[in-house]
């Protein structure tokens, strides 16, 4: 009895195995036939279509196994914000510092202007005022697409003045976080950055005023040292890297193999590391709650 029961959980899970493989293989063959490659976006995860139609209105989240895809920032600030609501500030902020590391092929400058065009933004952050349902808040994205989200001297500008409004005007502040981190082509000036943003938050906090910090999927390095853990409230969405330092280079320092999910934010979760994982599509409403409970308690 025992070994005819074994028998059949075996073949049960060879059978969703091969439903898999075939699943996946089908997928593949769609997404290459450049025919319907525009319609749909492959999961990275479970490798399945999502028709593009209605992916935008579904928070780009896999309609089969639910991860969590990227997301520009115009599209959150749509999800987020009320309708006709949002107004940025400081946008058109640009460094004046000349950089230059000659052992580049392309020059930092350029590399900038090739990323404005790319993205249509001038830097890796959208900042500004905004009505989430009936209360104003300062809200400040960064946008992994251009040069992976990195925090550069116009990024640490475009954050300090937003906490600065938000001090002047007593209103709450969300920053979304998306960053590999400090913009290496800025050197020690990016750097400086981490700090200058953590001295205005302490003046921020000083007023008593509630600051949530939302890490999405990567926030590592100096962004995530400085103002991506200081919120009041840290929230992360499902399935996000987090780190400061890369898997390989941890292997590499400790000579020693770790963990796949020791950098996933369900794991991280479980150390104490922040304060809650929220999923995408009831977000709003979970900040909604949380400001409610800051402005009336």
């Amino acid at each position: 009895m025992f070994i005819k029961k074994w028998y059949l959980n075996y073949f049960k899970k060879i059978k969703k195995i091969l439903y898999l493989y075939n699943y996946i293989n089908i997928n593949k063959k769609i997404i290459k036939n450049n025919k319907y490659k525009h319609l749909w976006i492959q999961c990275e995860n479970c490798f399945g279509l999502n028709y593009k139609k209605f992916f935008k209105s579904k928070m780009n989240i896999c309609e089969q196994c639910g991860y969590h895809l990227k997301i520009n920032s115009l599209d959150r600030i749509d999800l987020l914000i009320n309708l006709n609501t949002y107004k940025s500030i400081n946008e058109n902020i640009i460094s004046l510092t000349k950089i230059e590391f000659y052992s580049e092929e392309e020059s930092y400058k350029n590399y900038l202007t090739y990323y404005q065009k790319k993205t249509g933004l001038y830097e890796a952050i959208h900042t500004g005022i905004g009505k989430l349902y009936k209360k104003k808040i300062a809200l400040g994205i960064m946008d992994f697409k251009f040069m992976g989200g990195s925090m550069g001297t116009v990024v640490g500008e475009k954050i300090t003045r937003l906490i600065e409004y938000a001090i002047l005007k007593n209103i709450p502040l969300l920053i979304f976080c998306s960053s590999g981190g400090a913009r290496m082509q800025e050197g020690s000036l990016s750097l400086i950055q981490m700090a200058k943003i953590s001295s205005i938050l302490y003046k921020y906090k000083k007023k008593k005023l509630f600051f949530i910090s939302i890490l999405t999927s990567p926030t590592t390095g100096g962004v995530l040292a400085s103002f991506g853990m200081l919120g009041d409230i840290i929230i992360s969405e499902p399935n996000t890297y987090i780190a400061f330092a890369g898997k390989r280079v941890i292997e590499q320092t400790l000579n020693q193999k770790i963990s796949e999910n020791l950098q996933k934010s369900e794991y991280l979760f479980k150390k104490g590391i922040f304060d809650i994982i929220v999923p995408r599509n009831i977000l709003k409403n979970i900040l909604n709650e949380l400001l409610y409970f800051h402005i009336y308690n």
